[in-house]
């Protein structure tokens, strides 16, 4: 079947009062690196997928073609943009390390785990363990029972539960072919949770192309990307043990103004609500930005190419970001100002919670889009305060056709933070706090109760969830200031 199911209509404008404006300018936008630098793409080029702060300080990120083998990469980049290749993926059916489009996922146990759509023992995609010096380890061969039963083809990132095992999505395979969504633990064993199309017409939805995320109250929520009794995608929630609830299925209007096919992962914001976007639908076809309950009423916060042009941004590839200051940030596929054909090259956007949406920067300012075009990943905000992100196109180098793809940072004037990892934890469990100069900390209090740690690196502290503490703000006293934690950490019962 079609991985989208929706055909373009003209629509009339609508603006669904929310604003949208030109980048101020207390936003400042550079490069950190053209991809294809070295001779022969040695480096990797065309970066789908997005990066994740690690607990060493650097980004790691892949690059779905090039490398050694033309396969693609996994890579690490420093703040600074000096950029390292960790390993080189294969690009031939059934290699054991074929190339990605998904980000990867830093777990406790300081290890990469990440998924490849093809290759793996059978052809139908892997989950691999990666390290941070590069060695992979397949961890499990999806199709490996009879008429793929437990799934086939991942496309999305992994998420880790707060009790340590991995989670995620499969866009084909399951009982009934559709897909599924799994859990593997870090050691390789795999369980399938829920195969999509478990009933007649599919209302639970088909291919769960974006990933999933844990909530506050334990269980995942994610969106399938077509099915749904309007065939135009779903939101749902699952529990831990594979009890699926659909919550909203798109397209429950004429003309689908609450929005169609969503591919990106939402995000929870600290209001409990679920955010995200969908590719198209809205008020003019061109994508939306959303938010939903976790009872799945669900609200369209903004509508893409509502400015003439696009310029405002078209297509929302990826999902959204939340960042300290309660804005959601994101990119869009399409749209903008920039000097690409039709509907432009894409862009960087903010929008508050309630869909007053900010264009910040569009890509593709300058002839033959130096700074990048066609970003389909979504941001990070590092500990740094700053955004990074990468393009699938564009950049200096000139042996792709379009470019070879571009990592950029954002700075938006936002402060440092810290980041704990995992989001949530029993008392007792071991917290690694992620951050920025953490060198001479005096303090580490959970929702203001104080814990014992030790500083690992400038980079990362290692804390214990301490008796008597509750669910909210993780705060570290260093020698430049106090720094807080981006969302609450969740005390588990």
């Amino acid at each position: 079947m079609s991985r989208l199911n929706w055909g373009k209509t003209t629509y009339a404008v609508l603006l669904l009062g929310a604003v949208t404006a030109l980048a101020s300018r207390a936003q400042t936008f550079s490069t950190l690196y053209d991809l294809c630098s070295l001779s022969n793409c040695a480096d990797g080029f065309s970066p789908y997928a997005g990066l994740v702060q690690a607990s060493d300080g650097n980004l790691y990120g892949v690059a779905t073609r090039g490398g050694a083998d033309d396969g693609g990469t996994a890579f690490k980049i420093t703040l600074g943009g000096t950029l390292t290749t960790i390993f080189n993926f294969c690009y031939q059916t059934h290699c054991a390390a074929h190339s990605t489009q998904a980000a990867l996922v830093q777990a406790t146990n300081g290890e990469f785990y990440g998924t490849s759509p093809d290759g793996g023992a059978y052809g139908e995609g892997s989950v691999f363990e990666i390290t941070p010096a590069g060695k992979l380890t397949t961890l499990y061969s999806f199709c490996a029972q009879s008429g793929c039963l437990d799934g086939g083809n991942p496309e999305s990132a992994l998420v880790q539960g707060n009790e340590g095992n991995l989670y995620g999505t499969a866009i084909d395979g399951g009982a009934n072919g559709y897909g599924t969504i799994f859990r593997i633990a870090p050691s390789g064993t795999l369980t399938t949770l829920y195969s999509f199309c478990s009933e007649a017409g599919c209302p639970d939805g088909v291919t769960p192309w974006g990933g999933l995320a844990q909530g506050t109250d334990g269980n995942f929520y994610g969106t399938t990307l077509n099915g749904g009794d309007n065939g135009y995608g779903t939101v749902f929630k699952v529990t831990p043990s594979g009890t699926l609830t659909t919550l909203h299925e798109f397209c429950s209007q004429i003309n689908c103004p609450d929005g169609a096919n969503p591919r990106g992962t939402m995000v929870q914001g600290v209001d409990g609500n679920f955010y995200g976007t969908t590719f198209y639908g809205g008020a003019t076809g061109y994508g939306t930005v959303f938010s939903i309950t976790r009872t799945g009423t669900l609200t369209t916060l903004y509508s893409f190419c509502s400015q003439s042009g696009c310029a405002d941004g078209a297509e929302p590839y990826a999902g959204l970001v939340q960042g300290t200051d309660g804005n959601f940030y994101g990119t869009t596929w399409q749209g903008g100002i920039g000097n690409c054909a039709e509907v432009g090259c894409g862009t960087i956007f903010k929008t508050t919670p309630s869909g007053m949406l900010t264009t910040l920067y569009a890509f593709c300012s300058q002839k033959s889009c130096p700074d990048g075009d066609l970003p389909e990943a979504a941001l990070t905000q590092d500990t740094d305060g700053n955004f990074y992100g990468t393009t699938a196109n564009g950049g200096t180098a000139t042996v792709c056709p379009g470019g070879c793809g571009t990592i950029f940072r954002l700075s938006a004037g936002l402060g440092p933070f810290v980041r704990t990892q995992p989001g949530g934890g029993k008392v007792g469990a071991g917290v690694k706090i992620l951050g920025t100069n953490l060198t001479g900390a005096t303090s580490v209090t959970f929702n203001g109760t104080p814990a014992t740690f030790t500083v690992e690196a400038s980079s990362v502290i290692k804390a214990t969830v301490p008796a008597g503490a509750t669910s909210g703000t993780v705060e570290v006293v260093t020698p430049s200031g106090t720094l807080s934690s981006n969302v609450p950490f969740r005390v588990a019962p």
